[in-house]
């Protein structure tokens, strides 16, 4: 008797996993530490909410690599599918990460302003500023691509907040800059303006998150296309039902499909087994189930 799926180690995988944590970790530590102290000693309010981000950033890198450790196991009696739903939750942790630090970015900003701004020297807040961007767009374009190659959402969410960063630590340049040049009150009007992005990044993140926890289903697009490979399976006259939903990261699709009626079983159970492969073989799919039924039924 089988109690757990079948179960495949993936070598390449983790191997890319621990280098886009090593990446986020080390990044995000380095960061953290140069615009603390920069903050520290210029006493830019736009800096400080970068800095906050960042520590944010550094909280996130922390249960990141604790979530990926758990979603990696393989399966067991306490969870014979595997644990991949333990991806998306570390996600939404994320987002809530990256909301503390939103708001934080909004008090400092808040109180800055109702003291009337302060004028930053522009030379170190803005050199660490654009160090903290160069770092970023590297750190973006890395994850990223590896968050497609794995198909993680909780790699995509750190990209999309790897972006955000970017964003943020320009418009902090622009407030520090600007309060020595244009006003004071720029560099707390810059903060705002860092806080709502961080806030924006925040929603976008847990929403797609949410939407994998909750068993949300996929696009019109790849129902499509779904439809399509299991079309393309010699014997399949059609789809004619189909319902999916995210169990994790990755899809769960189950099929209805029509064949001849006069069909041997051993046929039928070689066009079950073709699909499946093609299905699983799909990069967004982790398990597909499939239906066989005559032609004539609906």
């Amino acid at each position: 008797m089988r109690w757990v799926r079948d179960y495949t180690p993936q070598p390449a995988e983790n191997r890319l996993y621990r280098s886009a944590l090593l990446v986020t970790i080390s990044g995000n530590v380095l960061l953290a530490v140069v615009k603390s102290l920069a903050a520290y000693f210029s006493g830019s309010v736009a800096l400080y909410s970068d800095a906050a981000n960042s520590i944010s950033d550094v909280l996130y890198s922390v249960m990141m690599v604790l979530g990926l450790y758990l979603a990696q196991r393989p399966p067991d009696l306490s969870h014979p599918q595997g644990h991949s739903r333990f991806e998306p939750l570390v996600g939404t942790l994320i987002s809530f990460s990256m909301a503390f630090a939103g708001y934080e970015a909004l008090r400092a900003s808040f109180v800055r302003f109702q003291q009337g701004g302060l004028a930053i020297e522009p030379g170190l807040p803005t050199a660490v500023l654009l160090f903290s961007a160069a770092v970023k767009v590297g750190m973006f374009l890395f994850i990223r691509n590896t968050a497609k190659k794995l198909t993680s959402p909780t790699l995509n969410t750190a990209a999309k907040d790897n972006l955000s960063d970017v964003l943020t630590s320009s418009a902090a340049f622009v407030g520090a800059f600007g309060s020595k040049l244009v006003h004071p009150l720029t560099d707390p009007l810059a903060g705002f303006a860092v806080a709502i992005w961080i806030f924006r990044a925040a929603f976008l993140a847990a929403r797609e998150n949410l939407n994998f926890l909750t068993g949300g289903g996929a696009s019109e697009e790849l129902r499509q296309r779904i439809i399509e490979t299991a079309s393309s399976v010699p014997g399949v006259l059609r789809v004619h039902h189909l319902m999916t939903d995210y169990s994790g990261p990755r899809l769960i699709a189950d099929l209805h499909v029509n064949v001849d009626g006069q069909t041997t079983l051993t046929e039928s159970h070689r066009i079950t087994d073709e699909i499946i492969a093609r299905l699983e073989a799909m990069p967004e799919i982790d398990r597909a189930y499939v239906h066989l039924e005559p032609d004539d039924w609906e």
